[in-house]
């Protein structure tokens, strides 16, 4: 599958580039903390080891070092390093070095995927949409209102913005409350239903701000940030203890070389914390002895605490789209817009997406491979290579001379989702991808909420208000037929999916890379996010949700690092002097 990806790579850039748009931030809020893992002795001491310098671990760790010691162990390098140009989205994610921000994988329902691999997690990477969780969702977390309040807040004054409305995002607006997806609620963060403009991470001069500026609250005096350490496995004790405690992890730098980061012993509060996201968190406890007995013990490793729930429950919130050409020029757009539908399908759109117009120019290289490789192993297709082939020519035949794209897309993922699969290992190497499975569309529940969203995004292309930026000849049948034979994935693709909705979702699937679970709340961690059957290990990120928070999950993943750091440092408040 690694060869194979890195042969397609570029057919899945089509997909991510028009549905999704990638940058950096230009300047680092700090020069003293933050540091190569190379520089790390061979073994030091801390109050907090946080695994994961991502969306979660960088606020988690900005908010302990308001009372503690801190060690963040980053896998990736600095957001910071590449300028804030369009024109790099290509050749960043298509490189599979081990340095690369973005880890590429393909899931086993046939879904081209992304792990972030940078300090800043996913919000270096995504689309930029900022909008917090719904209130249902605040209560059956059991989450504090007024701390969670306070916590996207916190989070807001370094990183969310009102994006500016240009024409096609007004158009989508207008045509969502066209076609009654009602009442617009206007600009907000919060999550209600109908229409509304929400956040973004771009500031006003299209610059990026990720989960990394939030380290800009950090006491430098007490927090180190380490780039390139990769941590191997959580090491635990379990002399004269009920039960085992974590006590320290290994790592590797860049270079090879190995360390050991430990809690301080005399800190009874002491803790590791994983915040390795939704792939990494579950991996790494499986690796460390933690998770399914039989799984462990097929890889040689020893089992620390048999956890069969550990990888259960892995969900991933399908997307599917039309690509929609325009007549005339359209602003390079982000997700600014939500349509938030009664039966729980949520609509997005972006536009005129840059990507680099020297890879448009090199796809065609790989028609071939496509055709005779990608559905190797694989249910055979239905649609022909030169249906396929068709499809991206027409694609290529809206990119502007400076890579820009004439073209919109409308999106919509589901509430959820029902569906859930599993992780397993492949290997016990930390760097290799895990096997996820995913099984989209598996509930019926949501398919039926995809075919609605389709319903609907079908109406909007219809509406008055996007008529400007649609061609006269081109029907709506022409946008699915375009979508069923461009190879966004590699599922196998059936004739009926250009007139059956059900097929239409189920065989153009593509990520909106939200997915999560692992160490699902009530099942693996409880609810302080301590890991059940062990001390002084936590997991706070996005593993441990059950559903996908509100539209986007971004805004709250940067909460809960805030919120549980809190929850932390009250805690340790309530120790008696010297037993922090």
């Amino acid at each position: 599958m690694g060869l194979q990806w890195r042969r397609f790579f570029p057919f899945a850039l089509l997909a991510f580039f028009i549905f999704h748009g990638f940058c950096y931030s230009e300047k680092a809020p700090y020069n003293t903390f933050v540091k190569e893992a190379t520089s790390a002795p061979p073994i030091s001491y801390y109050d907090y080891i946080i695994v994961g310098g991502g969306t979660a671990g960088c606020p988690l760790a900005a908010t302990l070092s308001e009372d503690a010691v801190v060690l963040v162990l980053e896998r990736g390098g600095s957001p910071y390093t590449n300028p804030n140009d369009l024109g790099n989205f290509a050749t960043t994610l298509s490189d599979t070095s081990p340095t690369s921000p973005s880890q590429q994988f393909i899931s086993e329902d046939g879904v081209f995927n992304a792990r972030a691999r940078v300090l800043g997690g996913g919000s270096v990477l995504n689309a930029g949409f900022y909008t917090r969780a719904g209130e249902n969702y605040t209560k059956e977390a059991c989450w504090s209102e007024d701390l969670v309040k306070h916590s996207y807040e916190w989070v807001e004054k370094k990183v969310a913005f009102e994006p500016p409305m240009l024409q096609w995002q007004s158009a989508v607006r207008d045509g969502l409350i066209e076609v009654g997806v009602l009442p617009y609620n206007g600009f907000t963060y919060d999550h209600i239903y109908g229409t509304k403009v929400g956040g973004t991470i771009f500031d006003s001069d299209g610059h990026r701000h990720t989960a990394a500026d939030l380290l800009e609250y950090a006491d430098p005096q007490k927090i180190t940030v380490y780039l390139h350490a990769t941590v191997q496995k959580i090491l635990f004790t379990t002399n004269e203890r009920p039960r085992p405690k974590a006590h320290c992890v290994i790592f590797e730098d860049a270079s090879g070389g190995t360390h050991r980061a430990c809690l301080i012993k005399s800190s009874v509060k002491s803790e590791i914390i994983l915040s390795a996201g939704a792939i990494g968190s579950p991996q790494l406890l499986m690796l460390s002895g933690i998770g399914p007995a039989n799984q462990l013990q097929t890889h040689g490793i020893d089992v620390v605490v048999e956890q069969p729930l550990v990888g259960q429950g892995m969900s991933d919130n399908p997307m599917n789209a039309l690509f929609i050409p325009s007549p005339q020029p359209v602003e390079v757009s982000l997700i600014q817009v939500v349509g938030i539908t009664r039966f729980d399908s949520y609509i997005e759109s972006a536009s005129g997406l840059s990507f680099a117009y020297s890879w448009a120019q090199r796809l065609s290289a790989y028609y071939g491979w496509f055709t005779n490789q990608v559905f190797s192993g694989r249910q055979p297709s239905m649609v022909t290579p030169e249906a396929m082939v068709s499809a991206l020519e027409t694609v290529q035949s809206y990119i502007n001379s400076n890579g820009t794209v004439r073209a919109g897309v409308i999106l919509e993922k589901i509430m959820g989702p029902i569906s859930t699969g599993h992780l397993d290992l492949l290997t016990t190497n930390a760097n290799d991808n895990p096997s996820v499975t995913f099984n989209y569309f598996q509930d019926p529940q949501d398919l039926k909420r995809c075919v609605q969203g389709m319903q609907t995004i079908i109406e909007v292309v219809n509406s008055k208000a996007l008529s400007k930026f649609r061609y006269s000849d081109m029907p709506v049948q022409g946008l699915i037929n375009l979508m069923v034979n461009v190879p966004t994935n590699l599922r196998p693709r059936h004739v009926s999916a250009s007139i059956s909705l059900e097929q239409f979702c189920t065989d153009t699937v593509m990520t909106i890379w939200h997915y999560h679970g692992g160490c699902q709340v009530g099942r693996v961690v409880d609810n302080d996010y301590k890991v059940v059957g062990v001390d002084a290990l936590r997991v706070v990120d996005g593993s441990t949700f059950l559903n996908s928070p509100g539209t986007n999950p971004q805004a709250t993943v940067m909460m809960l690092g805030r919120y549980v750091g809190l929850r932390i440092l009250q805690e340790r408040k309530r120790l008696p002097a010297g037993k922090k």
